[in-house]
């Protein structure tokens, strides 16, 4: 009886390798675009602006070459330069596609109809804000209420110390991100401040305030939203001209904030 012929291990063995090697070449990318995604990295990585020289040797390259791939990457808007200064830092693009991304997070869809529910309901504007790599940031204001004359917008970061969103981050927010915003602000607390026992008081509270500060005829609440296991995930912040926004600890505003961030928190 004649027996089936059988591949031997060499046989399979250059099998698995034509796979390989088909899967690789399937796979196989642009280098170019690679490269610049090494300059993307430690941008990120770096999290803050940086020069030509300190760029290139973090992404291990040659000055001349990252110099090349930068000024693509500019022209993309994948970086941009600061005009004073030289330094690069992440681009309107590069914001972008971060705020994109982050739409796709839970909490942000979970919250975004409450934001919106929340400004028309008290009369303010409402800001939804997350920890970024200089501090907390804004990834959806809802305009409410007057006219304010503070320039805020998706994309304006917070001050850690003189805002009532920073403090709120200050005092709840995971202490090493907290350490790593402040790394990046040069945002001490004000003179003569008991900023610990501020920071208990508003853990007490679960709400903090800020009266004609930091600009003068603007006031603002701000609330921490958590999810499942007490991480805090975004923060919630009215802001209104003084003179329209009641920021009394238990007024309208500040009941309003509490309820939406349980509403939220619960929805997580």
């Amino acid at each position: 009886m004649k027996r089936d012929a059988q591949p031997d291990a060499a046989e399979k063995g250059a099998d698995e390798g034509d796979k390989e090697e088909k899967a690789d070449r399937k796979q196989r990318g642009i280098q170019s675009v690679e490269v610049g995604g090494r300059l993307l990295d430690a941008l990120a990585r770096q999290r803050g602006p940086l020069a030509l020289s300190a760029l290139a040797d973090a992404a291990q390259l040659s000055t001349a070459q990252a110099h090349t791939y930068l000024v693509s990457l500019t022209r993309l808007g994948l970086v941009k330069r600061d005009a004073l200064t030289g330094n690069y830092e992440p681009g309107p693009l590069s914001l972008r596609l971060g705020l994109l991304q982050l739409e796709q997070q839970p909490a942000y869809r979970v919250a975004v109809p409450h934001v919106v529910a929340l400004a028309e309901s008290i009369g303010a504007s409402v800001a939804m804000c997350v920890a970024g790599p200089q501090g907390p940031t804004i990834v959806r204001y809802e305009r409410g209420g007057f006219a304010l004359h503070v320039n805020l917008h998706v994309g304006t970061v917070m001050s850690l110390s003189a805002t009532a969103t920073g403090r709120v981050f200050r005092a709840f927010d995971d202490p090493r991100r907290v350490a790593a915003m402040l790394a990046h602000q040069d945002d001490a607390a004000p003179p003569g401040s008991d900023l610990e026992a501020r920071l208990a008081e508003i853990r007490a509270r679960g709400i903090e305030r800020s009266v004609d500060a930091p600009s003068p005829g603007i006031s603002s609440m701000s609330v921490p939203v958590f999810d499942g296991a007490q991480r805090m995930q975004l923060a919630l912040t009215a802001i209104g001209s003084s003179g329209s926004i009641d920021v009394g600890w238990d007024g309208p505003v500040a009941n309003a904030l509490l309820a939406t961030a349980r509403t939220v928190t619960d929805l997580l």
